[in-house]
């Protein structure tokens, strides 16, 4: 069985090789070889008959015996090693012979080399040695560092858990610094720094979340407790995703099982750990550091400190800056190179079926001349990982100095702290940027041996200039980043307009110009509008004083007063009223005669408020004229028919009138029901409504009219004052409120954009002194502030205020030509209407026409008549119709209309004929 070694391609490669040995055992490729061969024989007789003496036939006929009988007829079984991933022999049958010769061998020369190196690496005495775990056969390039790397990236995975130790390190283990129950100087040096935070103080309490995500308080020593027997899970969870992380071809139980040794001679080899620290302590150390780390960055956040949360970006991507280019050369050594090899290693097995044939189209040294080159290209390959070897070597070596002196405390204390996590984590990653740089040059230098050394001194410079000029680029990079922070350089500054940070937006609008501020947090926004900015001011304000609310409250007592001075005068008619009424009621019914059904209605409820009146006359000892005016006087103001938008005011002056009254006046009131009082409302609104009541009651035409004129004009001042009365009491109220929550309203029209004009004249034109000043304000306010007067058509001013348009209102509301009787006055008319006798109206005398309208009616028949016959005359010669459907139609034949053209046309065309004759005739002659 023929061995071919794979470094990290073993799959790919038992993939080739079956492909092969099923292309070569198909009947296809055998029809392709004949076609192949035939074209061959052909090309070979035609030499041989031009040229015999050269033997190309039979120079053919050997070559193509050579390689049927050695590469393609002769299967072989080949065994694929895995010497990176521990996998086990992957066995392929049936290969030709040819490929697995050809591979074998150089795979062979390849994997000696290669074997022989990294032994001898590992028996090396003194610090030279290099251990099994970190060798390029069984990890790849660099693995030292990469694991370094990745083991001082590791996070605490649980969030819940990462969330109760940030919260620990902040609430107790950042105090206890402070006072100096931690010293910080052991903290910062200490490898492990998790024992330190052990005896926190018990006064100060941290956080717990639960399983279910609730969260509870607890003392810090209970809170380390907790974190303590959680973390090993954590451990745990970290070490297997290293595991498969950086042993990708492994099984999982197998990488499971070194990654722990893995870890730990990284470490020890580095010098960054002593012999006693595990795979698991060395996790947790770099877990824990990070968390510190991040610590300090997150409660920034939570404590709303924009100064820390900049630093910290700043810090972070200084530091990503920094490290991009290294970790990108990194990834060249670690992926890039390796993965080019395997392709060009690959791709070579699966050309032999295509170089085979090719190889039927030649013969003697061509033939010979092709297996050599297919044979350089293999070899090529395989000096691919000897001197890959040497270079993990020789890397891991001078890495191990580096990251010894990172990891260095002083006093020969080497340790992986919080002072040496940075430098430790740069160097091991500009150390694999170093070697990336250098696996660049190894096809060159593998291709300038293959060719006899004759280029390997180019080779070697060539790699080098890449180097330098990658070096140059990342580190004037680097440097910009780290002066500007990777935000704002220096001199210059460019602002959007629209500006977003962790707590707050800000845009500017393109239309008004104003600018938006919205907070994160709580999504409030707020507007700073666009505005004149300068040093003068033209504020309106608008503020209500003590002197304003008193003398709103005196009005408001004035207006009370008059209305119940005009709502008195008004009851104490509705009472004579309704004494009237009673009396002549009763004399009605006490006589024989009869009465009108008004008067009967009337009359019942006349009665009705009359044993109203009467019982609560007997219960108060009142008379019942007392009781009837106050009754009609209640009416007015204990909330009846009181509108919902003035239930308030209506409720304070019902409170207000009750505050006036008598003991008698209140003692008749406290008798007296709503429905009672409802009763004498009615029957006050339908007396003063309705002046044919009053017709009824009076005894005479003439005293009804009075009494319904002086019960109008008592109704609408009290009408009048009860609204006023209000209006009053709303307004002190209003003016009440404003001054006790001291609201003032100002606006400064002077930093309104439209008063542009306006404010650059404050601005420029006051002088540049307080008189100067003073000047300007005096023609300002003077300009200001005195306006044209206008005035009614008849001459009178304009009112100046509210009273005087009230004052005004009142006095047209009680004239009696603005406010006629109506009712009175249609009955008056309707009465003198009935008496006047109706006359005949007399005889219209006759005019005479005049002969201006007879002549135009003349004409325009005339007219008529032409417009007419015009219209007949032309349906008559067009010979239009109306069809029964009511569209027009001609009788017209189209077919006689175009024989007459004919007609005319063929006369016509005769005429023109004779004519040109004459004219041909002419010119003969």
């Amino acid at each position: 069985m023929w061995e071919i070694y794979a470094y990290q391609n073993s799959d790919s490669l038992f993939g080739i090789f079956n492909a092969i040995a099923a292309i070569f055992g198909s009947s296809d490729y055998l029809s392709a070889v004949a076609v192949v061969a035939f074209c061959g024989f052909v090309a070979a007789l035609i030499a041989y008959a031009f040229a015999p003496e050269k033997l190309q036939g039979w120079k053919w006929l050997g070559s193509v015996v050579l390689v049927f009988s050695i590469l393609i007829v002769p299967k072989v079984t080949v065994g694929i090693v895995d010497k990176t991933g521990g996998a086990p022999v992957k066995v392929v049958a049936n290969v030709p012979f040819g490929v697995a010769m050809f591979g074998g061998l150089t795979n062979m020369i390849g994997h000696t080399l290669t074997d022989l190196f990294e032994t001898a690496f590992q028996v090396i005495p003194g610090p030279g040695a290099l251990p099994s775990e970190l060798t390029y056969q069984k990890n790849g390039l660099m693995f030292g560092n990469r694991l370094i790397r990745d083991t001082r990236n590791v996070v605490f995975q649980d969030p819940g858990f990462r969330t109760d130790l940030i919260n620990f390190i902040h609430n107790c283990t950042m105090y206890d610094l402070i006072d100096g129950t931690i010293d910080p100087a052991t903290f910062s040096s200490s490898a492990d720094v998790w024992s330190l935070m052990a005896s926190p103080n018990p006064a100060r309490f941290s956080t717990l979340t639960a399983s279910g995500g609730a969260v509870t308080i607890d003392t810090c020593p209970n809170v380390y407790l907790n974190l303590n027997g959680r973390i090993p899970a954590q451990i745990t969870q970290i070490q297997g995703r290293l595991a498969f992380q950086l042993n990708p071809t492994l099984p999982s139980a197998a990488a499971a099982a070194v990654i722990a040794s893995q870890i730990q001679q990284a470490y020890l080899k580095n010098s960054i750990a002593d012999a006693a620290a595990t795979a698991a302590d060395l996790i947790r150390q770099n877990a824990v550091i990070n968390a510190i780390n991040d610590t300090s960055k997150i409660i920034g956040q939570k404590v709303n400190d924009p100064a820390s949360m900049i630093l910290a970006v700043g810090r972070a991507q200084a530091v990503a800056q920094t490290n991009a280019s290294w970790l990108n050369y990194g990834k060249v050594a670690e992926q890039a190179l390796p993965v080019f090899r395997n392709v060009v290693e690959a791709v070579t097995y699966a050309l032999f079926p295509l170089f085979v044939l090719l190889l039927l189209l030649t013969s003697g040294r061509d033939t010979m001349l092709a297996v050599k080159s297919y044979i350089a290209i293999l070899i090529w390959i395989q000096l691919w990982p000897p001197l890959y070897a040497v270079l993990n070597y020789m890397a891991s070596i001078y890495a191990s100095y580096d990251l010894a002196a990172a990891a260095d405390l002083g006093g020969g204390l080497k340790a992986l702290s919080l002072q040496t996590a940075s430098t430790i984590y740069s160097s091991a990653i500009s150390g694999e940027a170093v070697v990336g740089y250098l696996v660049i040059s190894v096809p060159i230098i593998a291709w300038a041996a293959l060719k006899r050394m004759e280029n390997f001194g180019t080779a070697l410079v060539g790699g080098l200039s890449g180097l330098q000029g990658s070096l140059t680029g990342a580190t004037g990079g680097a440097a910009a980043g780290n002066v500007s922070m990777g935000n704002v350089s220096m001199d210059q500054m460019q602002l959007a307009p629209n500006r977003t940070s962790s707590f707050m937006n800000t845009w500017q609008d393109d239309m008004t110009g104003n600018t938006f501020s919205s907070n994160v947090l709580n999504g409030r926004t707020g507007v700073s509008l666009l505005r004149n900015q300068g040093f003068a001011s033209r504020v309106v304000s608008m503020r209500v004083s003590e002197q304003d609310v008193t003398e709103a409250n005196k009005q408001a007592d004035t207006a009370r007063s008059e209305a119940i001075s005009a709502n008195t005068e008004r009851s104490a008619m509705l009472s004579d009223t309704f004494t009237r009424g009673l009396a002549k009621y009763r004399s009605s019914r006490s006589s024989g005669g009869t009465t009108s059904s008004s008067f009967e209605q009337m009359g019942e409820n006349l009665n009705r408020l009359d044993q109203i009146t009467k019982g609560v006359s007997d219960r108060t000892g009142l008379t019942q004229s007392q009781v009837a005016q106050i009754a009609f006087g209640a009416s007015g103001h204990l909330g009846i028919n009181t509108s919902f938008a003035g239930a308030q005011v209506q409720a304070n002056s019902s409170k207000n009138y009750q505050s006036g009254l008598s003991a008698d006046q209140q003692k008749i009131l406290g008798t007296l029901t709503n429905d009672q009082i409802a009763e004498f409302k009615q029957f006050g609104d339908r007396v003063s409504r309705d002046s044919s009541v009053m017709n009824v009651i009076a005894s005479d035409s003439r005293e009804a009219k009075e009494m319904s004129s002086r019960l109008a004009t008592a109704t609408s001042r009290s009408e009048r004052a009860d609204a006023t009365f209000a209006e009053r009491t709303a307004f002190a109220e209003r003016l009440s409120t404003a001054r006790e929550h001291g609201e003032t309203i100002s606006i400064d029209i002077a930093q309104d954009p439209h008063n542009l004009d306006m404010f650059m004249r404050y601005a420029e034109q006051y002088g540049g002194n307080s008189a100067a000043a003073f000047a300007l304000f005096d023609a300002e306010l003077a300009r200001q502030g005195l306006r044209p007067n206008h005035v009614f058509s008849d001459g009178t001013a304009l009112p100046a205020s509210f009273d005087d348009i009230r004052a005004r209102h009142d006095q047209a509301a009680t004239d009696p030509q603005l406010n006629p009787d109506t009712a009175a006055i249609d009955h008056q008319h309707r009465k003198e209407v009935s008496r006047a006798k109706t006359s005949a109206p007399s005889a219209a005398g006759s005019a005479t026409p005049s002969a201006m309208r007879s002549d135009i009616q003349a004409q325009g028949a005339e007219i008529r008549r032409q417009t007419g016959s015009a219209g007949k005359d032309f349906d008559a010669k067009a010979e239009i119709v109306r069809a029964p459907d009511g569209t027009l139609a001609s009788k017209k034949s189209l077919f006689k209309q175009t024989g007459k053209q004919v007609a005319e046309d063929a006369g016509a065309t005769i005429d023109n004929a004779k004519d040109a004759v004459k004219d041909l005739l002419k010119r003969d002659k």
